[in-house]
Protein backbone atom coordinates (compact mmCIF):
# COMPACT_ATOMS: atom_id res chain seq x y z
CA UNK A 1 0.00 0.00 0.00
CA UNK A 2 1.20 3.50 -0.83
CA UNK A 3 2.37 5.68 2.05
CA UNK A 4 2.88 9.44 2.45
CA UNK A 5 6.55 9.26 1.50
CA UNK A 6 5.60 7.67 -1.83
CA UNK A 7 3.36 10.61 -2.68
CA UNK A 8 5.92 13.17 -1.54
CA UNK A 9 8.50 11.48 -3.77
CA UNK A 10 6.15 11.74 -6.75
CA UNK A 11 5.82 15.49 -6.30
CA UNK A 12 9.39 16.25 -5.21
CA UNK A 13 11.21 13.74 -7.42
CA UNK A 14 13.42 16.39 -9.01
CA UNK A 15 13.31 18.94 -6.21
CA UNK A 16 16.10 19.84 -3.79
CA UNK A 17 15.93 18.92 -0.12
CA UNK A 18 18.65 21.45 0.71
CA UNK A 19 17.41 24.73 2.24
CA UNK A 20 17.19 27.54 -0.30
CA UNK A 21 16.31 30.29 2.23
CA UNK A 22 17.68 30.93 5.71
CA UNK A 23 14.39 32.32 6.98
CA UNK A 24 10.91 33.18 5.84
CA UNK A 25 7.26 33.40 6.78
CA UNK A 26 3.97 32.39 5.18
CA UNK A 27 0.26 32.44 6.01
CA UNK A 28 -2.67 30.12 5.34
CA UNK A 29 -6.32 30.80 6.23
CA UNK A 30 -8.61 28.46 8.09
CA UNK A 31 -11.61 27.27 6.11
CA UNK A 32 -15.14 26.38 7.03
CA UNK A 33 -16.78 23.57 5.07
CA UNK A 34 -20.20 24.45 3.69
CA UNK A 35 -20.42 20.90 2.40
CA UNK A 36 -18.60 18.62 4.83
CA UNK A 37 -15.76 16.14 4.54
CA UNK A 38 -16.54 13.20 6.82
CA UNK A 39 -15.12 9.79 6.05
CA UNK A 40 -12.09 8.41 4.20
CA UNK A 41 -11.48 5.87 1.48
CA UNK A 42 -7.81 5.79 2.45
CA UNK A 43 -6.81 6.54 6.04
CA UNK A 44 -3.07 6.84 5.38
CA UNK A 45 -3.30 9.31 2.49
CA UNK A 46 -6.37 11.15 3.84
CA UNK A 47 -8.37 10.42 0.71
CA UNK A 48 -12.04 11.32 1.22
CA UNK A 49 -15.16 9.33 0.50
CA UNK A 50 -16.77 12.44 -0.98
CA UNK A 51 -15.89 15.82 -2.39
CA UNK A 52 -16.46 18.89 -0.20
CA UNK A 53 -16.60 22.69 -0.47
CA UNK A 54 -15.43 25.44 1.86
CA UNK A 55 -15.06 29.18 2.37
CA UNK A 56 -11.87 30.63 3.85
CA UNK A 57 -11.86 32.83 6.94
CA UNK A 58 -9.36 35.36 5.58
CA UNK A 59 -7.46 36.73 8.62
CA UNK A 60 -8.30 33.71 10.77
CA UNK A 61 -5.58 31.12 10.25
CA UNK A 62 -1.93 30.23 10.82
CA UNK A 63 1.23 32.32 10.43
CA UNK A 64 4.27 30.08 9.99
CA UNK A 65 7.81 31.51 10.31
CA UNK A 66 10.99 29.47 9.99
CA UNK A 67 14.70 30.02 10.49
CA UNK A 68 17.48 27.55 9.68
CA UNK A 69 19.66 26.80 12.74
CA UNK A 70 22.67 24.58 13.51
CA UNK A 71 21.53 23.38 16.94
CA UNK A 72 18.20 21.61 17.33
CA UNK A 73 14.59 21.94 16.28
CA UNK A 74 12.71 24.53 18.33
CA UNK A 75 8.99 25.29 18.23
CA UNK A 76 7.14 28.34 19.52
CA UNK A 77 3.34 28.27 19.40
CA UNK A 78 1.65 31.60 20.03
CA UNK A 79 4.86 32.90 21.65
CA UNK A 80 5.12 29.88 23.98
CA UNK A 81 7.93 27.36 23.61
CA UNK A 82 6.65 23.83 23.09
CA UNK A 83 8.47 20.87 24.64
CA UNK A 84 9.86 18.14 22.39
CA UNK A 85 7.71 15.71 24.43
CA UNK A 86 4.51 17.56 23.55
CA UNK A 87 2.29 15.71 21.02
CA UNK A 88 1.89 18.94 19.02
CA UNK A 89 5.67 19.22 18.63
CA UNK A 90 6.02 15.55 17.75
CA UNK A 91 3.23 15.63 15.16
CA UNK A 92 4.63 18.74 13.50
CA UNK A 93 8.21 17.57 13.23
CA UNK A 94 7.15 14.05 12.28
CA UNK A 95 5.36 15.60 9.31
CA UNK A 96 8.30 17.87 8.46
CA UNK A 97 10.58 14.84 8.72
CA UNK A 98 8.82 13.33 5.71
CA UNK A 99 10.29 16.12 3.57
CA UNK A 100 13.83 16.68 4.84
CA UNK A 101 16.95 14.56 4.92
CA UNK A 102 18.17 13.25 8.27
CA UNK A 103 21.32 15.37 8.10
CA UNK A 104 19.50 18.56 7.07
CA UNK A 105 19.89 21.67 9.24
CA UNK A 106 17.41 22.04 12.08
CA UNK A 107 14.64 24.62 12.20
CA UNK A 108 13.46 27.28 14.60
CA UNK A 109 9.72 27.51 13.92
CA UNK A 110 7.24 30.08 15.18
CA UNK A 111 3.56 29.44 14.63
CA UNK A 112 0.99 32.07 15.48
CA UNK A 113 -2.59 30.87 15.19
CA UNK A 114 -5.36 33.46 15.11
CA UNK A 115 -7.91 30.72 15.65
CA UNK A 116 -8.31 28.39 18.68
CA UNK A 117 -6.55 25.04 18.27
CA UNK A 118 -8.41 21.70 18.37
CA UNK A 119 -11.75 23.40 19.10
CA UNK A 120 -13.60 22.54 15.89
CA UNK A 121 -12.56 25.71 14.08
CA UNK A 122 -10.31 24.12 11.42
CA UNK A 123 -7.00 25.06 13.02
CA UNK A 124 -5.34 21.92 11.61
CA UNK A 125 -6.39 22.93 8.10
CA UNK A 126 -4.63 26.28 8.23
CA UNK A 127 -1.79 24.76 10.25
CA UNK A 128 -0.73 22.07 7.76
CA UNK A 129 -1.37 24.35 4.79
CA UNK A 130 1.00 26.91 6.30
CA UNK A 131 3.60 24.19 6.96
CA UNK A 132 3.74 23.06 3.32
CA UNK A 133 3.79 26.67 2.14
CA UNK A 134 6.67 27.26 4.55
CA UNK A 135 8.57 24.20 3.30
CA UNK A 136 8.04 25.37 -0.28
CA UNK A 137 9.64 28.69 0.65
CA UNK A 138 12.40 27.03 2.69
CA UNK A 139 13.52 24.71 -0.11
CA UNK A 140 12.64 26.94 -3.06
CA UNK A 141 10.47 24.31 -4.75
CA UNK A 142 8.04 26.75 -6.42
CA UNK A 143 5.35 24.08 -6.47
CA UNK A 144 2.02 24.57 -8.18
CA UNK A 145 -0.88 25.30 -5.79
CA UNK A 146 -2.50 21.94 -6.58
CA UNK A 147 0.72 20.20 -5.59
CA UNK A 148 0.83 22.12 -2.30
CA UNK A 149 -2.79 21.09 -1.80
CA UNK A 150 -1.91 17.40 -2.09
CA UNK A 151 1.00 17.75 0.34
CA UNK A 152 -1.17 19.66 2.84
CA UNK A 153 -3.82 16.91 2.57
CA UNK A 154 -1.24 14.39 3.79
CA UNK A 155 -1.09 16.32 7.07
CA UNK A 156 -4.81 17.00 7.47
CA UNK A 157 -7.48 16.34 4.87
CA UNK A 158 -9.20 19.72 5.05
CA UNK A 159 -5.81 21.48 4.82
CA UNK A 160 -5.92 20.90 1.06
CA UNK A 161 -8.61 23.62 0.90
CA UNK A 162 -6.57 26.18 2.87
CA UNK A 163 -4.03 26.84 0.12
CA UNK A 164 -6.36 29.45 -1.41
CA UNK A 165 -8.69 32.19 -0.16
CA UNK A 166 -12.37 32.21 -1.09
CA UNK A 167 -14.48 29.23 -2.10
CA UNK A 168 -12.59 25.98 -2.68
CA UNK A 169 -13.87 22.58 -3.75
CA UNK A 170 -11.90 19.54 -2.65
CA UNK A 171 -12.36 17.07 -5.46
CA UNK A 172 -12.33 13.56 -4.02
CA UNK A 173 -10.58 11.92 -6.95
CA UNK A 174 -10.60 8.23 -7.80
CA UNK A 175 -6.93 7.33 -8.17
CA UNK A 176 -5.34 4.99 -5.65
CA UNK A 177 -2.38 7.35 -5.18
CA UNK A 178 -4.64 10.38 -4.64
CA UNK A 179 -2.87 12.50 -7.24
CA UNK A 180 -6.32 13.66 -8.44
CA UNK A 181 -7.56 14.51 -4.93
CA UNK A 182 -6.85 18.19 -4.23
CA UNK A 183 -8.47 21.57 -3.81
CA UNK A 184 -9.74 23.65 -6.74
CA UNK A 185 -10.58 27.33 -6.15
CA UNK A 186 -13.92 28.51 -7.52
CA UNK A 187 -13.73 31.52 -9.77
CA UNK A 188 -16.35 33.58 -8.00
CA UNK A 189 -16.70 36.04 -5.15
CA UNK A 190 -19.60 37.17 -2.99
CA UNK A 191 -18.73 40.52 -1.35
CA UNK A 192 -22.00 40.71 0.60
CA UNK A 193 -21.55 37.31 2.26
CA UNK A 194 -20.66 37.29 5.95
CA UNK A 195 -19.49 34.51 8.27
CA UNK A 196 -20.09 34.89 12.00
CA UNK A 197 -18.07 32.90 14.53
CA UNK A 198 -20.30 32.07 17.48
CA UNK A 199 -17.98 30.53 20.05
CA UNK A 200 -19.29 28.18 22.70
CA UNK A 201 -15.95 26.78 23.86
CA UNK A 202 -12.31 27.10 22.84
CA UNK A 203 -11.27 24.09 24.92
CA UNK A 204 -9.67 21.09 23.24
CA UNK A 205 -12.25 18.58 22.02
CA UNK A 206 -12.72 15.39 24.03
CA UNK A 207 -12.53 13.32 20.83
CA UNK A 208 -10.47 14.27 17.80
CA UNK A 209 -12.05 14.74 14.39
CA UNK A 210 -9.88 11.93 13.04
CA UNK A 211 -11.13 9.43 15.63
CA UNK A 212 -14.74 10.58 15.44
CA UNK A 213 -14.67 10.31 11.65
CA UNK A 214 -13.36 6.74 11.79
CA UNK A 215 -15.92 5.67 14.40
CA UNK A 216 -18.79 7.19 12.42
CA UNK A 217 -17.71 5.52 9.21
CA UNK A 218 -17.17 2.16 10.89
CA UNK A 219 -20.37 1.75 12.86
CA UNK A 220 -23.00 4.44 12.28
CA UNK A 221 -25.98 2.82 10.51
CA UNK A 222 -26.71 6.20 8.93
CA UNK A 223 -23.32 6.54 7.26
CA UNK A 224 -24.35 4.47 4.24
CA UNK A 225 -26.60 7.34 3.10
CA UNK A 226 -23.98 10.05 3.72
CA UNK A 227 -22.13 10.00 0.35
CA UNK A 228 -25.37 10.39 -1.61
CA UNK A 229 -26.45 13.22 0.69
CA UNK A 230 -23.15 15.03 0.13
CA UNK A 231 -23.50 14.72 -3.65
CA UNK A 232 -26.95 16.33 -3.49
CA UNK A 233 -25.87 19.08 -1.10
CA UNK A 234 -22.68 19.85 -3.01
CA UNK A 235 -24.61 20.28 -6.25
CA UNK A 236 -27.14 22.53 -4.50
CA UNK A 237 -24.41 24.66 -2.92
CA UNK A 238 -22.51 25.12 -6.19
CA UNK A 239 -25.69 26.20 -7.98
CA UNK A 240 -26.56 28.58 -5.14
CA UNK A 241 -23.08 30.12 -5.29
CA UNK A 242 -23.23 30.54 -9.06
CA UNK A 243 -26.62 32.27 -8.73
CA UNK A 244 -25.77 34.04 -5.46
CA UNK A 245 -28.97 32.60 -4.04
CA UNK A 246 -28.45 33.02 -0.31
CA UNK A 247 -31.49 31.08 0.87
CA UNK A 248 -30.54 28.00 -1.15
CA UNK A 249 -26.93 28.29 0.06
CA UNK A 250 -28.00 28.57 3.69
CA UNK A 251 -30.52 25.75 3.53
CA UNK A 252 -28.12 23.31 1.87
CA UNK A 253 -25.19 24.18 4.17
CA UNK A 254 -27.25 23.93 7.35
CA UNK A 255 -28.87 20.68 6.24
CA UNK A 256 -25.50 19.16 5.44
CA UNK A 257 -24.14 20.02 8.90
CA UNK A 258 -27.22 18.74 10.72
CA UNK A 259 -27.16 15.41 8.88
CA UNK A 260 -23.44 14.98 9.56
CA UNK A 261 -23.98 15.45 13.30
CA UNK A 262 -27.04 13.18 13.26
CA UNK A 263 -24.92 10.52 11.55
CA UNK A 264 -22.24 10.89 14.25
CA UNK A 265 -24.78 10.60 17.04
CA UNK A 266 -26.00 7.29 15.59
CA UNK A 267 -22.53 5.78 15.97
CA UNK A 268 -21.55 3.49 18.87
CA UNK A 269 -20.42 5.08 21.08
CA UNK A 270 -22.52 8.09 20.16
CA UNK A 271 -20.52 11.20 19.25
CA UNK A 272 -22.05 14.53 20.22
CA UNK A 273 -19.96 17.68 20.04
CA UNK A 274 -22.85 19.98 20.91
CA UNK A 275 -23.34 21.47 24.36
CA UNK A 276 -26.53 22.88 25.90
CA UNK A 277 -25.29 26.32 24.77
CA UNK A 278 -24.91 25.04 21.20
CA UNK A 279 -28.50 23.80 21.21
CA UNK A 280 -29.70 27.09 22.70
CA UNK A 281 -28.02 29.05 19.91
CA UNK A 282 -29.51 26.75 17.26
CA UNK A 283 -33.00 27.31 18.65
CA UNK A 284 -32.39 31.05 18.70
CA UNK A 285 -31.26 31.00 15.06
CA UNK A 286 -34.34 29.05 14.01
CA UNK A 287 -36.58 31.46 15.93
CA UNK A 288 -34.94 34.47 14.29
CA UNK A 289 -35.43 32.90 10.88
CA UNK A 290 -39.08 32.25 11.67
CA UNK A 291 -39.37 35.94 12.47
CA UNK A 292 -37.98 36.87 9.07
CA UNK A 293 -34.22 37.21 9.58
CA UNK A 294 -32.29 35.44 6.81
CA UNK A 295 -29.65 33.63 8.86
CA UNK A 296 -28.30 30.07 8.77
CA UNK A 297 -25.55 28.12 10.51
CA UNK A 298 -23.05 25.38 9.95
CA UNK A 299 -21.21 23.31 12.57
CA UNK A 300 -18.02 21.31 12.23
CA UNK A 301 -16.61 18.73 14.68
CA UNK A 302 -16.92 20.91 17.76
CA UNK A 303 -19.50 22.86 19.76
CA UNK A 304 -19.01 26.19 17.98
CA UNK A 305 -21.32 27.53 15.30
CA UNK A 306 -20.53 29.53 12.18
CA UNK A 307 -23.39 31.77 11.07
CA UNK A 308 -24.13 32.62 7.45
CA UNK A 309 -25.81 35.93 6.64
CA UNK A 310 -25.57 38.90 4.31
CA UNK A 311 -24.19 42.39 4.78
CA UNK A 312 -27.64 44.01 4.88
CA UNK A 313 -28.63 41.97 7.98
CA UNK A 314 -25.35 42.42 9.87
CA UNK A 315 -26.76 44.94 12.37
CA UNK A 316 -29.65 42.62 13.27
CA UNK A 317 -27.32 39.66 13.70
CA UNK A 318 -25.02 41.63 15.99
CA UNK A 319 -28.01 42.77 18.03
CA UNK A 320 -29.10 39.13 18.46
CA UNK A 321 -25.56 37.86 19.14
CA UNK A 322 -23.45 40.71 20.59
CA UNK A 323 -20.50 38.37 21.16
CA UNK A 324 -20.24 37.28 17.52
CA UNK A 325 -17.04 37.78 15.54
CA UNK A 326 -17.79 38.68 11.94
CA UNK A 327 -15.61 37.63 9.02
CA UNK A 328 -15.85 39.31 5.61
CA UNK A 329 -14.48 36.65 3.23
CA UNK A 330 -14.23 38.96 0.22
Amino acid sequence: MLNKSDIISKILSEKSRTPHSEKGSVYAPANIALCKYWGKRNEILNLPMTSSLSISLQEKGSHFAFEVVDTEDVLHLNEKIISAEDPFYQNLFSFIGLFRKSHSPRLHIRIHSTIPIAAGLASSASGFASVVKGLDALYGWHLEPWELSILARLGSGSACRSIWPGFVEWQKGIREDGMDSFGVPLDLTWPALRIGLLLVSCEKKNISSRKAMALTQENSPLYRAWPKQVTQDLDAIKIALANQDFRDLGEASERNALIMHKTMMAATPSIDYSTPQTHEYVQQIWQLRQEGLSIYFTQDAGPNLKLLFLENTEAEVVQAFPQIEIIQPF
